[in-house]
C-alpha cells in the first residue's frame, strides 16, 4: 500500500515505509550510472539492506494511504477545480483566441501544457473507475467462467486505478524553476582546523564520485588546499541530467566525528565543513548587467610556481548593487580565471533570487527539510560508530566509507529527502484544500 507521511520524521512507522510506495520514487535497481534518471512512479520498493531509524523524537501525526487522501472531499474539489480551469482554458483558445492579446493567449497555452497531463489521468481514473464497476456487475453472474474472467479483470483493474491514483497525486507536485538546472558545488571548511580541511577534501570527493556514479559533467573551477592535502575551499560546476534536483539538499553544514590523523592520544574530535548548492542559471534566465560588475586582478597566492606568482592572473568580480564577490585564481590565463568567477558571481545571484522568491514559504511554515541554508547542520558522519545520520529526516544509515564513495548509499539517502520534500509538498497542497472548503 502506498502512503504519504503527514509528519516531521519517522520512527517506529520508519521501517515500513522503506517497503511500500512514495511519489516519484527511485528503485534501487535503477540507481545506475545512466546519464539520464526519467521522472517515474512506481508501486513498490525493494527490501533495503541497511537499517532505517529515526533519531528524532516522533513526530508523525498520521500516515495516509493513497486512498484515504483520495477519500478527502478537499481532494476532490481541488481535481475539479483544474479540471473547469483547463476547460475554461482550451474554451477561450477554441471560441475567443482572434481577439484576445498575445500575452493572454500565451498563457492560456501554458497552462494547457500544464493541466493537461493532470486532467489527461483524472479521465483516464474515471473510465478504469468506470470499467470497475461494470466487472463487479458481471461477478453477480452464475457462470463459472465468466466469473472467472470477471474476478482477473477485476484485480486488473484495481492495480491500474492505484497506479493512476499515485500518478495523480505525483502530478499535482510542484517542480521548482530551477530543478532542471546544473549546479555550482562549493565546499567550505569549518571548525576544526586541518582536520576540517581533510573532512572537506573527502567531501569534495564524495560528489565527484556521486557526478561520476551518474555520468554528470564535473568541472573543477577552484581548488585551495591546505598543507596536509585538506582543502580549504573548493568549487566545481556539475552539468547533468536532473543534478541540481538531486544534490539541492545536500547544502548545509556537514558533521564528522573521528579520531584526527593529527590527534596523538586518540581522541575523538568533532569537525565541520559548509556545503553550497547554487543552481546555475541559463544566458536566458538570468542576465547580469556589465556596469554593475567591478572587477579586479591580481597576483594569486600559494603554491603554484613562477609563474602563478608574478602575475597578474587572479580575478575578482565584485557585483555592485549586492556586494556578492567571486574570484578565481586557479588558471594561468587572466581571462579564463575571470570566465570561471563569473560562473560562481551568477550562480550565487541566481541562488540569492531563489532564496528571497522562496522565503516566505519558508517563514510561514518551516519544513522539514529546511530551506537548505549554509547554517543548517544536516548530516553528521561518525566514524566510531560508522554511521551517517541526517538529522532533517532522522534517517541513519550505516558504512562511513562506503557513505563517502558517493554511490548507492549516498543515492538512498538523497532519494529519502527527495521523498520526503514532496511528501510535504503533497501535505501543503492538502492543507489549502481544506482550508479552502
Amino acid at each position: 500500500m502506498a502512503v504519504v507521511c503527514f509528519g516531521k520524521s519517522l520512527s517506529r512507522v520508519g521501517r515500513q515505509l522503506l517497503n511500500v510506495t512514495v511519489f516519484r520514487s527511485i528503485t534501487r535497481a535503477s540507481v545506475c550510472r545512466c546519464p539520464a534518471i526519467h521522472r517515474t512512479v512506481i508501486s513498490t520498493i525493494p527490501h533495503a539492506q541497511r537499517a532505517f531509524h529515526a533519531s528524532q523524537p516522533v513526530m508523525v501525526t498520521k500516515i495516509l494511504s493513497v486512498e484515504e487522501i483520495f477519500n478527502k472531499k478537499a481532494l476532490h474539489d481541488y481535481l475539479k477545480k483544474k479540471e473547469m480551469e483547463y476547460n475554461s482554458c482550451l474554451q477561450s483558445l477554441n471560441t475567443e483566441s482572434q481577439t484576445l492579446d498575445d500575452e493572454h493567449v500565451k498563457m492560456n497555452r501554458n497552462n494547457l501544457s500544464v493541466l493537461g497531463p493532470l486532467v489527461q489521468k483524472i479521465k483516464e481514473l474515471e473510465e478504469k473507475q468506470k470499467e470497475l464497476e461494470d466487472t463487479l456487475d458481471l461477478l453477480k453472474d452464475n457462470d463459472p467462467e465468466l466469473h472467472e474472467l470477471a474476478e482477473s479483470e477485476k484485480e486488473a483493474c484495481l492495480a491500474a486505478i492505484q497506479d493512476l491514483r499515485q500518478q495523480i497525486l505525483s502530478l499535482l507536485i510542484p517542480e521548482e524553476e530551477s530543478d532542471m538546472s546544473d549546479l555550482v558545488l562549493e565546499v567550505t571548511a569549518g571548525v576544526g582546523g586541518q582536520e576540517a580541511m581533510l573532512f572537506t577534501a573527502e567531501i569534495f570527493d564524495m560528489y565527484h564520485n556521486f557526478a561520476a556514479f551518474h555520468g554528470w559533467g564535473f568541472d573543477i573551477l577552484e581548488v585551495m588546499s591546505s598543507e596536509l592535502g585538506g582543502i580549504r575551499r573548493a568549487a566545481a560546476s556539475i552539468s547533468g541530467p536532473f543534478s541540481y534536483k538531486k544534490l539541492k539538499f545536500e547544502a548545509g553544514v556537514h558533521r564528522v566525528q573521528r579520531v584526527p590523523k593529527t590527534e596523538s592520544k586518540g581522541r575523538i574530535h568533532t569537525s565541520t565543513m559548509t556545503v553550497a548548492i547554487l543552481p546555475q542559471p541559463t544566458e536566458i534566465s538570468f542576465t547580469i548587467s556589465p556596469k554593475d560588475l567591478r572587477i579586479e586582478t591580481k597576483r594569486a597566492s600559494g603554491a603554484g610556481g613562477q609563474h602563478v606568482n608574478t602575475t597578474d592572473s587572479a580575478v575578482r568580480i565584485v557585483h555592485l548593487p549586492t556586494g556578492t564577490v567571486a574570484e578565481c585564481q586557479q588558471e594561468r590565463s587572466q581571462i579564463k580565471n575571470k570566465e570561471t568567477a563569473m560562473t560562481l558571481l551568477r550562480a550565487k545571484l541566481f541562488s540569492a533570487r531563489l532564496e528571497e522568491e522562496t522565503s516566505k514559504r519558508y517563514l510561514a511554515r518551516k519544513l522539514q527539510i529546511g530551506s537548505r541554508g549554509r547554517s543548517e547542520k544536516i548530516r553528521t558522519y561518525n566514524f566510531s560508530q560508522d554511521r551517517i545520520t541526517d538529522h532533517r529526516i532522522g534517517k541513519t544509515v550505516h558504512d562511513v566509507h562506503g557513505f563517502l564513495q558517493g554511490e548507492e548509499l549516498l543515492e538512498e539517502m538523497i532519494v529519502f529527502l527527495q521523498q520526503f520534500s514532496e511528501q510535504e509538498s503533497l501535505m501543503d497542497i492538502l492543507q489549502d484544500c481544506d482550508q479552502n472548503q
